[in-house]
């Protein structure tokens, strides 16, 4: 299992991740972005698989363009706010509660993605490696895995040891951060309005701080290769500086599309 996230917690957290994350973040443009490139590399527009999908916000931009659609995530509370989000738009797709680093779906797809940070929750290399040699096994000859990460830059300086806060009518939380030994450890505390009164629960997260000569390694190690280094979801080659690197990966030796 990676990360420490309670799953007890995320039933709590489920219910608010769009109305915290989706101010800061246009799953439009990210998706995009990636189909552009799926378009580029000639991927074809069949399977497709959505890793630690959350509530289903950048599968829903995507799913609809292919004939078939997974979605995996370990918490079964976002799985199913996921699912209640894609049915009521009329998407097509199968949920799945599996954990990344055990991935094991008996198919293969032509494109897989796993998006906002999460491969940045498994903390251990070796279920980092894991993860990247099962995502090569689910991958078709020609099929391409686009994922981000929070890059050291971020964690270090900028989450780093840091408190934020967040104040609406409805949420108001508090986030403390703490970073040492690559690891950023966030702890939030949620008051969240129900009628008259505010409900109060904790969250303890975890992400690493990997540098890119160390995915890179495990990238190979695993047998897939980069064909392509972005910022932010941009047609800009990552800096010193980029807070978010995305990685566009193909298996090594498949088949060249185009």
């Amino acid at each position: 299992m990676y990360g420490v996230i309670s799953m007890e917690c995320y039933k709590d957290f489920a219910k608010i991740y769009d109305q915290l994350i989706n101010c800061d973040i246009d799953y439009s443009d990210w998706a995009e972005f990636i189909m552009g490139i799926c378009e580029e590399e000639g991927v074809e527009f069949s399977d497709y698989l959505d890793l630690a999908c959350g509530t289903g916000n950048m599968a829903e931009q995507i799913c609809g363009r292919f004939r078939e659609s997974w979605l995996v995530d370990m918490s079964m509370d976002m799985l199913s706010e996921a699912e209640s989000k894609l049915r009521a738009r009329g998407a097509k797709a199968k949920f799945v509660c599996q954990d990344i680093t055990e991935l094991n779906l008996n198919k293969k797809f032509d494109l897989i993605t796993c998006c906002l940070d999460s491969t940045n929750y498994i903390l251990k290399e070796s279920d980092l490696l894991k993860y990247f040699t099962a995502v090569k096994g689910h991958l078709k000859d020609g099929g391409i895995f686009v994922f981000d990460i929070n890059s050291y830059y971020k964690l270090k300086e900028i989450l780093g040891n840091n408190v934020y806060n967040y104040d609406d009518e409805d949420v108001t939380y508090i986030w403390e951060n703490s970073f040492s030994n690559d690891i950023v450890h966030m702890y939030l505390t949620f008051f969240v309005k129900e009628g008259e009164l505010y409900r109060r629960f904790d969250e303890e997260h975890s992400e690493r701080a990997y540098t890119s000569e160390k995915i890179e390694s495990l990238i190979s190690k695993a047998g897939l290769q980069v064909i392509g280094l972005y910022d932010s979801y941009k047609p800009v080659t990552p800096d010193e500086e980029t807070e978010r690197i995305v990685y566009v990966l193909k298996a090594e030796g498949g088949k060249q599309n185009g």
